[in-house]
């Protein structure tokens, strides 16, 4: 993703990048995509801490897969919109929720070492790894169309 100068041109809105640049649904989209990010991230939380999961109903894995998608689909919208208006304010929100959300993999291994015989690791393993993949190549789009940052002030791509 390109970034946008964080320096006010002719023509441009009080946020640097041009006023209808972002569409106003965009921070609607955004948030809704957080929200059934987090959902989706309860499926392999439930399946690693199931001991069989052959006794789940099939609806389970269906909305697991279902839901999984949707915020693929969704995350790829956000990206298309957030496309070459990522600020240099929404960059270093980022790299703050980055600094913040590296601790998950150290959580993660003091998980395995003290509950490793209770957590069925290959059951939830491969959700964490592409869920986590997601999330942070995602979050500088994310924050263009939240129109938020790490700090709560407005980000710079915001529609507002």
């Amino acid at each position: 993703m390109t970034h946008v100068s964080s320096a006010q041109d002719p023509g441009t809105g009080p946020i640097g990048i041009p006023s209808a640049a972002l569409p106003a649904w965009s921070r609607n989209l955004a948030w809704t995509t957080a929200v059934l990010f987090l959902i989706s991230t309860l499926f392999p939380v439930i399946a690693g801490l199931s001991k069989d999961t052959a006794a789940f109903s099939r609806w389970f894995g269906v909305a697991d897969v279902a839901l999984a998608f949707l915020v693929i689909v969704l995350a790829l919208v956000i990206w298309g919109l957030a496309q070459g208006k990522v600020s240099q304010r929404a960059t270093d929100a980022t790299y703050r929720a980055y600094r913040i959300l590296i601790h998950g993999i150290l959580v993660l291994c003091i998980g395995f070492f003290l509950f490793g015989d209770r957590i069925v690791w290959i059951n939830c393993l491969t959700g964490f790894a592409w869920r986590s993949w997601l999330l942070m190549y995602s979050l500088p789009a994310w924050f263009t169309a939240s129109g938020t940052t790490v700090s709560g002030e407005p980000s710079l791509g915001s529609p507002n």
